[in-house]
């Protein structure tokens, strides 16, 4: 991996940090679970990049980098869903 890919996927990772961080501060002031699973999303983005990042020779085509998207993608999924669905 190039060096500009390795900054690129350092600059990806803090901002997925910082975007988990204002999703984590609006869940401490609403107790929302919709905010609670973005930000764990963004925060398993980021330690997906910054693994991409350090491993040598890892490239993004990896079934465990998938997976770990998989999941982030799947809470953000869920808390769409859940706030959607019908209050009974």
């Amino acid at each position: 991996m190039s060096a500009t890919n390795q900054m690129l996927m350092g600059a990806i990772a803090v901002a997925s940090l910082i975007v988990g961080l204002f999703f984590f501060r609006f869940w401490r002031h609403t107790r929302d679970r919709f905010f609670l699973y973005f930000a764990l999303s963004f925060w398993i983005e980021a330690c997906n990049r910054i693994a991409l990042g350090l491993l040598v020779g890892a490239g993004e085509d990896g079934a465990l980098f998938y997976t770990f998207r998989l999941l982030a993608y799947g809470l953000i999924l869920l808390a769409i869903w859940q706030k959607n669905r019908r209050q009974r």
